[in-house]
C-alpha cells in the first residue's frame, strides 16, 4: 500500500511490536494479526515489513487493548481448539481447558471396555460450549462405534453455541435445557460426564476469570454445591453399572470420592491432569451392566 498516508501506517512488524509492548505475549498477537488480515502466521513472519490498512490497524488495537485488560484470546479469535477439534466459543460458555480433555479420555476408555454392548446412552451435563459432548461423539464415530448422547446446560446462549459446534463437527447430539438433572427425569444413562463450576466463592484466582460466566465457573461457598447435587442425583439417573465421571479443582479430589460415596456409587478412582494434580473422580452404580466393574 502506497499513497500520501502511508507513512502514517505501521507495519506487520511495528503492530505486533505495539502489542508486546502492551503486555501481550508473541503468540497471541500474531494469533489476534493474522486473524484481522485472514492470514496464516507464516505470512506475517515473511512479510513483516508490509503496511496495514487504517481499519485493519484500529480493529487490530482494539482486539490488544481487549486482550491485554483480560479477555480470553479465545473469545477474541472466535474458537478454541479441543481434543484436536476446532469449537466455536464466546462470552456466553467457559473457554474449553487443556485439563478437561483428561476426561473425555477417561470417558472413552470407559466405553471401549464396553464396545462389545448395546449402543450406549450418554450424557453431558452442563455442556457449555459442547466439547465434551462433541468430542466424545467424534471419538465414537471415528471407531464406528454409534451412541446415544445427551447433553444439558441451564443457559440458553450456552446451548446455542453448543449447537453450532455439533452440526459444524456433524454429529447428532440431543441438547436439553435445564439444571444438571432436572431436564432428565425418568431416564438412565450408561455414562455421565461433567465439568462443574467448583472454584470456591474465595478462591483468589477467581478475579482474573471474570470476563467468562460466572455461573460456569463457581457455585459460590466451598466451590462443592455443583458437585454435591449430581453425585447425589446420579443414582436415580445411571444404568446397573453405569459410571459418573466428574471433573474438580486439583485440591477436591478426597472430597469429589466422598461425595460419590455417601451418594452410594462404587469408587472408580481419581485422574490426575498433565500436571500430576487430581482432576476427575468417578464412581459407578452397583450391578452387572456392560459398564466394567473394576477400578480405573
Amino acid at each position: 500500500m502506497n499513497g500520501p498516508d502511508s507513512d502514517n501506517l505501521p507495519t506487520v512488524a511495528q503492530a505486533l511490536q505495539h502489542a508486546r509492548a502492551a503486555g501481550l505475549e508473541r503468540l497471541d498477537a500474531q494469533r489476534l494479526l493474522a486473524r484481522q488480515l485472514r492470514c496464516r502466521r507464516e505470512w506475517l513472519i515473511a512479510h513483516d515489513d508490509a503496511l496495514l490498512a487504517a481499519a485493519d490497524q484500529q480493529a487490530f488495537d482494539a482486539s490488544v487493548q481487549q486482550r491485554a485488560a483480560g479477555v480470553p484470546l479465545a473469545y477474541l479469535l472466535g474458537e478454541r481448539e479441543f481434543h484436536g477439534l476446532a469449537l466455536h466459543v464466546g462470552p456466553s460458555v467457559l473457554v474449553p481447558r487443556p485439563e478437561t480433555e483428561g476426561l473425555v479420555d477417561w470417558a472413552l476408555e470407559r466405553l471401549a471396555a464396553s464396545a462389545d454392548g448395546p449402543a450406549p446412552t450418554i450424557a453431558d451435563l452442563g455442556t457449555g460450549s459442547g466439547a465434551i459432548a462433541i468430542a466424545l461423539a467424534v471419538a465414537l464415530a471415528r471407531q464406528g462405534t454409534s451412541a446415544r448422547i445427551c447433553a444439558s446446560d441451564l443457559s440458553p446462549q450456552a446451548l446455542q453455541v453448543a449447537r453450532q459446534n455439533a452440526v459444524r463437527h456433524a454429529v447428532e447430539i440431543e441438547f436439553v435445557s435445564g439444571r444438571w438433572w432436572q431436564p432428565l427425569a425418568g431416564r438412565r444413562f450408561d455414562l455421565v460426564v461433567a465439568n462443574p463450576p467448583y472454584i470456591a466463592a474465595d478462591d483468589p484466582h477467581l478475579p482474573a476469570l471474570s470476563h467468562e460466566p460466572l455461573l460456569a465457573l463457581s457455585p459460590g461457598g466451598d466451590g462443592l454445591d455443583a458437585l454435591r447435587e449430581i453425585a447425589q442425583g446420579a443414582l436415580a439417573h445411571l444404568k446397573p453399572g453405569g459410571a459418573l465421571l466428574l471433573e474438580h479443582g486439583f485440591d477436591q479430589g478426597a472430597a469429589v470420592r466422598g461425595l460419590l460415596a455417601a451418594a452410594g456409587l462404587m469408587p472408580l478412582g481419581t485422574r490426575t491432569d498433565l500436571a500430576g494434580l487430581d482432576r476427575c473422580s468417578g464412581g459407578r452404580a452397583s450391578g452387572s451392566a456392560a459398564m466394567p466393574q473394576n477400578p480405573g
